[in-house]
């Protein structure tokens, strides 16, 4: 279940999990739950896991992974629920680009 999704697009979801030998039942939705859960975290807590690593990420799922799984799975739908995924994806990206000021400006 992706909230903000049709069920005709969930349909959609489910059949491409079914057909495409890269992916399982679940995995769509486990990839918008992982990376959900990664942009809404501390700016803090994403440049430690940038810089050294997340060590739930084996357990837990790779948000970076879980972003590409998405394009490609967006990649391959019909327009339309591609349209509906993209747009809960770009609102979750628009969280995750946390804008950082210009190298060399005087803040103070």
């Amino acid at each position: 279940m992706i909230d903000g999704v049709s069920s005709r697009a969930l349909l959609e979801v489910d059949r491409l999990e079914r057909t495409r030998n890269y992916l399982q039942p679940g995995d769509v939705t486990a990839a918008v739950r992982v990376w959900r859960e990664h942009v809404h975290r501390s700016e803090r807590q994403l440049r430690h896991d940038y810089e050294w690593g997340n060590v739930h990420w084996y357990c837990c799922g790779n948000p970076l992974e879980a972003r590409a799984l998405l394009e490609t799975a967006m990649n391959v739908m019909s327009p339309r629920a591609a349209r509906e995924l993209r747009e809960i994806i770009d609102k979750l990206d628009a969280v995750h680009r946390i804008p950082l000021p210009p190298y060399g400006s005087d803040a103070g």
